[in-house]
């Protein structure tokens, strides 16, 4: 592969978990469009900050990876560009800020639409507060001389930032409103890696079984969360989703028999795909009512 080429670009910013990101966006908007609050200009801004974040924090886990020695030639994962020489430090580092950079101009756009129409309780510095962080989680997720991935708080971090923020924070900036209706693979298939070059996930500190069952259970616990909004008079949201269990247990059934090596990537793109499936069925749902 030709150095810095655009298809060394691709290989870095992992097409492949953005799926996750564009989902989240679309399930805090279809929450607005069912309570009458939907704005396109704001959507499209959230979507490029959740998708140009995401692609922040794949570039400079990759970089820092390999500078802490998680990323060795026997790596088992898919390939990562800095580890490959795929991508000059150089480089690397300037994508870097140049994908901070293009993440912040979203989020300034985000912020002045917001406040143009009047959107925010607290001024925008809520806003602010939030786009910070999002830009600290990209950075100290792995780099740092603290890193969250190596001391156990990545995964905590990684819902958190992945998941609750995205689909609430859209929410918010749509309506100006809070509602009550507003990740496990790849550590298991890293645990022995992790543990080798001292990276304290969660499966590394408790367990093969306890990370096995976390992923059946976070999946199935997703779908028990939908049903909640039974109470809410929205039945679709609640029971579309139940149709993704059939491909998260089949996945995780899998994961389980292969148990360990370089064939587990199969389950991390079945999973990327039950994401997915999880995210438009759940979507739909909201807009069905």
């Amino acid at each position: 592969m030709k150095t810095n080429s655009l298809k060394a670009w691709i290989v870095a910013i992992r097409p492949y978990s953005l799926g996750n990101a564009v989902i989240l966006i679309l399930v805090g908007s279809a929450l607005a469009w069912t309570d009458g609050s939907f704005h396109t200009l704001p959507v499209v801004l959230c979507l490029a900050f959740a998708l140009l974040m995401q692609c922040t924090a794949n570039l400079v886990n990759d970089l820092w990876d390999f500078l802490k020695g998680a990323d060795q030639p026997d790596r088992l994962g898919p390939d990562r560009a800095f580890a490959k020489g795929f991508i000059t430090l150089r480089a690397m580092k300037a994508g870097i800020i140049g994908f901070t950079l293009a993440s912040a101009a979203a989020g300034i756009g985000i912020l002045a639409w917001a406040l143009h129409h009047d959107m925010l309780a607290w001024g925008g510095w809520e806003l602010v507060a939030v786009g910070a962080a999002c830009v600290l989680f990209a950075y100290f997720y792995t780099a740092g001389p603290w890193p969250l991935a190596y001391h156990g708080l990545g995964d905590v971090a990684v819902i958190l930032f992945f998941g609750l923020v995205p689909v609430s924070f859209t929410y918010y900036v749509l309506t100006g409103t809070w509602t009550w209706e507003v990740m496990m693979i790849n550590n298991f298939r890293d645990r022995e890696e992790d543990a080798r070059c001292q990276k304290r996930t969660i499966v590394v500190a408790l367990g093969a079984r306890f990370g096995s069952w976390s992923y059946f259970l976070l999946g199935t616990a997703a779908v028990a969360l939908c049903l909640t909004l039974l109470a809410g008079g929205r039945p679709w949201a609640a029971l579309l989703p139940l149709i993704y269990l059939a491909g998260h247990v089949a996945t995780w059934r899998k994961m389980v028999r292969i148990d360990h090596g370089d064939q587990l990537n199969v389950c991390l793109g079945e999973t990327a795909r039950n994401i997915m499936l999880f995210g438009a069925l759940l979507t739909v749902g909201i807009l069905l009512g």
